[in-house]
């Protein structure tokens, strides 16, 4: 595996671990506080981040035996709405999106650099991913879980650096 493919789970570990002990120095009134009317918690936004992680985790499994990259999209508000993200305990919250995460980070890191790496003209990164890819540019697994970490760290500083 190339040094950057390492580099890029290492980075995904350390991102998990960091964030998951400086989330639970966050006091449950706190993570209950929107930012703005109309904005969402820290408990929300964390929230987001499981049901993140929750559809790309079928993407990463499913990427390794299909010849395409396309994959279904979800309503982001509707699935924090639903499942109440606002009223359950953010300490489980915490819990749940660490252990998620790890589980992905075993899942890509065991992918072969083969698949990681192998253009795709078929894709539906265009509307799926948090930096998009143009429909009519190849694009790779490894830029889809580099967007996820993006994601992922992009969120993390909303609840963490306010």
């Amino acid at each position: 595996m190339t040094d950057s493919i390492k580099d890029l789970f290492e980075d995904m570990r350390l991102t998990i671990e960091d964030a998951s002990a400086r989330l639970l120095s966050i006091t449950e009134t706190e993570s209950e506080t929107r930012r703005a009317t109309g904005k969402w918690s820290a408990k929300e936004i964390l929230g987001h981040l499981i049901d993140s992680a929750a559809n790309n985790h079928p993407r990463f499994v499913a990427a390794q035996f299909k010849n395409d990259l396309i994959f279904p999209g979800y309503d982001q508000e509707a699935w924090v709405t639903t499942q109440r993200y606002h009223q359950a305990a953010w300490l489980s919250l915490v819990t749940l999106w660490k252990m998620y995460n790890l589980h992905l980070l075993h899942i890509v890191s065991s992918i072969p650099e083969d698949r990681l790496t192998r253009p795709c003209s078929k894709h539906s990164l265009s509307q799926i991913a948090w930096i998009s890819v143009a429909e009519e540019d190849p694009t790779t697994l490894e830029y889809l879980i580099q967007d996820y970490i993006a994601h992922l760290k992009h969120h993390l500083r909303q609840i963490l650096d306010g």
